[in-house]
């Protein structure tokens, strides 16, 4: 693997991806943050930035290429976000679209489930949904209580889906919604997770947009699944496998989130310095004084080590190491949420008063940054994870 020099610094990436990020950065550079706020303003979506990306084959670059994808992994995936959110501009869907639904599909689904998503979610034509968390389960997977029984005996019956679901993004324009339901082990008694595929106009498929005060392109959802009639196909990959395949979606998950949180902290930053290194109240620029600099380099130094992990997580990944890999993304998401909050919070501070203003367009990055602290899992969670999967420390819950 060479070693390439990007804008974002000395990073250990082939030069493949070092056109990647070129590429991509140009692209992010013709939409920027004016067009990301005019669509937020207007109640629109990003219809023209994901047809172009999609165009260009950055959408589908992880999935299979026999599929229309780009044959690369998450790797490369989340360099498409980073560099679109460090152009202010990132594509929050990608994080559902084609890293979770789209992994998950590729690595478990059936060959007609394939050949009837992956083309679509590669190209772009196609978008999917997921659906996890649960108003009163929280980030407790094991809590979730949506689920599915058979209508009927035999591998052909129907699936008869219950339950509700919170915080589902962008359902009003996905073409179906990727459900984390639950069900009863036919030995044990015992419920298991699985995943089903559920069409937007499935009957009994009902949403409700949550009122938010975070502004994006978006939408977040509850959704109503009462008794949501499915063919036998809809479930993907083995009912008996449904943890293995869960966390195969949260992985990717988790990393393009911190792609996600690193690109707007890279977008803010670059704003602060920008304005640092011009304003100036006495005889020098503001950001001659330390005051001022040591923090922005403070906070620049905690996103390139949060890309270091988030790197280490996509390769552990694309590499097949499901557990490496698990503990590298979720320390990847952590790392990568702190150091977006600072870095926004510190660019606003620069600004001062003018880091308010619609015109710098920092201000509304204050409650946007917050998601990659929150979404997908908390990063208490996250602790509690390292503290006894990593230092074997004992559970608390």
């Amino acid at each position: 693997m060479s070693t390439a020099r990007t804008a974002a610094g000395t990073v250990l990436e082939t030069e493949e991806h070092q056109a990647l990020r070129a590429a991509v950065a140009a692209l992010g550079k013709r939409y920027g943050r004016d067009y990301m706020t005019t669509v937020i303003r207007e109640g629109s979506h990003t219809d023209e930035l994901w047809a172009e990306a999609a165009k260009l084959g950055y959408l589908g670059v992880n999935l299979p290429e026999e599929y229309g994808g780009g044959g690369g992994g998450m790797a490369e995936l989340s360099i498409v976000l980073e560099e679109l959110g460090a152009a202010g501009s990132p594509l929050l869907m990608m994080i559902v679209s084609p890293a979770i639904c789209g992994t998950v599909i590729a690595r478990f689904g059936t060959d007609e489930q394939k050949r009837t998503w992956l083309p679509g979610l590669a190209d772009g034509s196609l978008t999917m949904a997921f659906g996890i968390t649960e108003p009163d389960a929280g980030s407790n997977s094991h809590r979730i209580t949506t689920t599915a029984r058979r209508d009927g005996t035999g591998p052909d019956a129907d699936w008869l889906l219950t339950g509700r679901k919170v915080f589902v993004s962008g359902v009003d324009t996905a073409d179906a919604t990727l459900i984390v339901g639950r069900t009863e082990d036919a030995r044990s008694g015992n419920l298991k997770p699985c995943l089903f595929i559920v069409p937007r106009e499935a009957p009994g498929f009902g949403r409700n947009q949550i009122d938010m005060e975070l502004h994006a392109p978006e939408k977040q959802f509850e959704l109503v699944l009462d008794d949501v009639r499915l063919p036998a196909d809809a479930l993907v990959g083995d009912e008996d496998a449904g943890l293995l395949q869960l966390f195969a979606g949260l992985n990717p998950e988790r990393i393009m989130t911190a792609a996600f949180g690193i690109g707007m902290g890279r977008f803010a930053l670059s704003k602060a310095v920008e304005y640092a290194r011009t304003r100036q109240v006495w005889k020098a620029p503001i950001g001659s004084h330390q005051a001022i600099a040591h923090p922005l380099a403070t906070a620049h130094i905690d996103l390139e080590l949060s890309r270091l992990m988030m790197q280490k997580a996509a390769r552990l990944y694309d590499d097949g190491d499901d557990v490496g890999a698990g503990e590298a993304a979720n320390m990847a998401k952590y790392a990568a949420g702190e150091a977006c909050v600072k870095a926004v919070d510190q660019a606003v501070h620069t600004l001062g008063g003018n880091g308010l203003t619609r015109e710098y367009g920092l201000a509304s990055l204050i409650t946007a940054s917050r998601v990659a602290r929150i979404a997908p899992v908390s990063r208490e969670m996250i602790l509690n994870y390292i503290s006894h999967q990593t230092l074997g420390l004992p559970k608390s819950y």
